[in-house]
């Protein structure tokens, strides 16, 4: 193109990117995400629906992944805040806190012994354990710096706890339902026993509103422990150079707790903040299962996996076996 000049005019780039051909890969990945922000879409589900597109049709955003859901699971948390009660949430906070130091505890030194006995690399073994133990895939990439775990290592224990996570979203409810637990125990049941924030809200949420509570609260209370587990495998890895990240958006979520409960003007808007948010959770559960690519399963290897849901068995056990003798 030229003007009076003579000379050629270069496109901008918004001519670029109306040039711009979409792929057949992202219009289906596209429609995914919009039916994912419908009610129509349970938590299950759209994991599912994940899974299928990264084995058959591949995620056109792969390079995006871990940090939009990363983002996205914490806004959506903090707006679950809105739909809950303080005083409520406190009571819960405080069944789940014996439940919450024993398993972590207990999880870890399992964890280090079995690592031992399969020979798996320290590190590899101690982020699998630490991803069960805490948060999952949060607490994987919050303490993997402070150890400096290689790439590899951290690929190996994010597949492990993914897979492992996505299995608990299908068979938790079921297993609660089998067992006729009431919403407080499945809560705290899934709080303790579900690796990730994500399944653990998707699982709670699909056995009831009060489950949802006791176990967003449990989780977020049991989150926190991020910082003294960073600070430990900082002084075991012998590396105090590094900085802990601390979870900001667990006191955002408090605040918006607390809004709700005493300010009437906030409970207005609540249920409309609380759809959003569990529209947001159905989306993290979808990109988490996206992520989860042929190339991430192969990497994990048949130990560690053994690791994994040895722990898991063991920690999902212990676990139910406190909430049926000791929560009502």
């Amino acid at each position: 193109m030229e003007h009076g000049t003579g000379k050629a005019i270069k496109p901008g780039r918004f001519n670029g990117f109306l040039d711009r051909s979409i792929t057949t890969r992202e219009v289906i990945f596209l429609l995914a995400v919009i039916c994912c922000l419908s009610p129509l879409i349970s938590p299950p589900v759209a994991l599912l629906m994940g899974l299928v597109i990264a084995q058959f049709i591949g995620h056109p955003y792969l390079h995006l992944n871990h940090r939009t859901t990363h983002i996205l699971l914490q806004i959506s948390v903090v707006g679950l805040g809105f739909g809950m009660n303080a005083s409520n949430a406190l009571k819960a906070g405080k069944d789940g806190f014996l439940f919450t130091i024993a398993s972590i505890i207990g999880t870890l030194v399992i964890g280090y012994f079995m690592g031992k006995i399969l020979r798996i690399d320290r590190k590899s073994a101690y982020l699998i354990a630490v991803g069960t133990a805490i948060c999952g895939g949060s607490a994987i990439a919050a303490v993997s710096p402070v150890m400096k775990a290689e790439e590899k290592q951290i690929s190996v224990a994010l597949g492990t706890i993914f897979m492992l996570n996505s299995l608990a979203l299908f068979i938790f409810p079921f297993i609660g339902h089998s067992l006729n637990l009431s919403q407080t125990q499945f809560g705290l049941w899934s709080a303790i026993a579900i690796h990730d924030t994500s399944s653990v809200v998707g699982a709670a949420g699909k056995y009831g509103t009060q489950s949802l509570e006791v176990a967003t609260t449990v989780k977020l209370a049991r989150a926190l422990w991020i910082i003294p587990v960073a600070l430990l495998s900082a002084f075991l890895f012998k590396n105090s150079s590094s900085k802990v990240k601390i979870p900001w958006f667990i006191g955002l979520f408090i605040l918006a707790m607390i809004a709700n409960t005493y300010i009437p003007f906030v409970q207005n808007f609540s249920h409309y903040l609380t759809g959003i948010a569990k529209a947001g959770l159905t989306l993290t559960l979808f990109l988490i299962g996206c992520g989860l690519n042929r190339k991430l399963l192969l990497s994990v290897g048949f130990r560690p996996l053994i690791q994994g849901v040895v722990l898991w068995g063991i920690i999902s056990a212990a676990a139910l076996w406190a909430v049926l003798s000791f929560a009502a």
